[in-house]
């Protein structure tokens, strides 16, 4: 009796643990747009900013990625898998999205991802999802819908909608593929490792995407105007490299592992409550009655999923991650 309350001490703790690092992910990644915004009203092209940030920081990872090379030979559809979804598709379809729909209903639609993600659970991997999860993810999605006040304006264009619901699945995949290695098997993949490689890859789809050559680089000399405060314009950056991209994806890919899937999709929506909070005290951006309502909802939302998941076992890795983890998931490799 007593080892195994010590073991599901050791599982509370580190469950614990993951939930702090999904909400410190979050954090970060909600603290992009802040950054971001008044490099883009400066006069930088949404685009370029995402490759200054996405290439600046493969740049702060290029020493772990020579560190594990080794990936290169052993994961490398997960490496580019991770990359390309992970990375810089969600980023390229979200910009591209929002330059067809609102902002708001683009934010919607991106961040049905957790009820992706479980759908994922449920019906291509055929594992319980338990009803409460569910409805953790109802309430954070309505209550998103409430952050982003989706009824204002609403567009109905086709291929917008379409190129969201792209951004969407991209983050799926951004989930399901930071799973790999939660089975805590030797062959498991470093989440560093990966997390280098993934923006590797990422810069160098961007890079053709955003074309940075055509970039007005004097912006960045200067200062860009945060809600009547001059601000250095390469502080900014360092913020969108080092914290919004760096540490967010290195908590959250660590949390996913900690947790799963489904739950860290979950606690993520709370980027998008960061992001306006953040926008209100730093740009000015005030928060109406049902965004404050709607925060609330998100937050109950990510709590109720996050303490009735269903626990996973080593057997049972939610994506597989080569030939030898695929049988293992089905019980027929030791």
């Amino acid at each position: 009796m007593p080892v195994r309350k010590s073991q599901s001490g050791r599982v509370g703790r580190g469950k614990g643990f993951g939930l702090g690092l999904a909400v410190g992910s979050a954090f970060a990644f909600g603290g992009s747009g802040v950054a971001a915004k008044p490099l883009i009203e400066a006069g930088l092209d949404p685009l370029h900013v995402v490759w200054l940030r996405v290439a600046g920081a493969a740049l702060v990872m290029l020493p772990l990625a020579v560190r594990h090379r080794a990936l290169l030979r052993e994961r490398l559809a997960l490496l580019a898998g991770f990359g390309l979804l992970g990375v810089a598709g969600v980023q390229a379809f979200y910009f591209a999205s929002i330059s067809r729909i609102p902002v708001g209903v683009a934010l919607l639609v991106e961040y049905l991802a957790p009820a992706l993600v479980l759908g994922w659970v449920r019906f291509v991997q055929r594992r319980p999802v338990t009803r409460a999860a569910a409805v953790g993810v109802i309430l954070a999605v309505g209550g998103l819908a409430c952050v982003v006040e989706v009824w204002a304006g609403l567009s109905f264009d086709a291929l917008g909608l379409l190129l969201a619901l792209g951004a969407a699945c991209c983050q799926v995949g951004y989930f399901v593929l930071s799973d790999q290695g939660s089975d805590s098997g030797e062959r498991a993949p470093d989440p560093l490792g990966v997390i280098a490689y993934g923006l590797l890859v990422g810069a160098a789809v961007l890079t053709v995407v955003a074309r940075p050559w055509n970039m007005d680089w004097t912006v960045l000399a200067g200062t860009a105007d945060m809600n009547g405060t001059p601000v250095s314009a390469g502080l900014l950056l360092a913020w969108i490299v080092l914290i919004a991209t760096v540490v967010a994806y290195v908590t959250g890919v660590v949390s996913v592992r900690r947790l799963s899937p489904q739950v860290a999709g979950v606690v993520a929506c709370l980027e998008a409550v960061v992001a306006t909070v953040l926008a209100w005290f730093l740009l000015g951006e005030h928060l109406s009655a049902p965004q404050i309502v709607g925060g609330a909802v998100v937050l109950a939302g990510a709590f109720i999923a996050q303490s009735s998941a269903p626990a996973r076992t080593s057997a049972e890795p939610v994506a597989s991650g080569g030939p030898e983890r695929e049988l293992s998931a089905h019980g027929n490799v030791a």
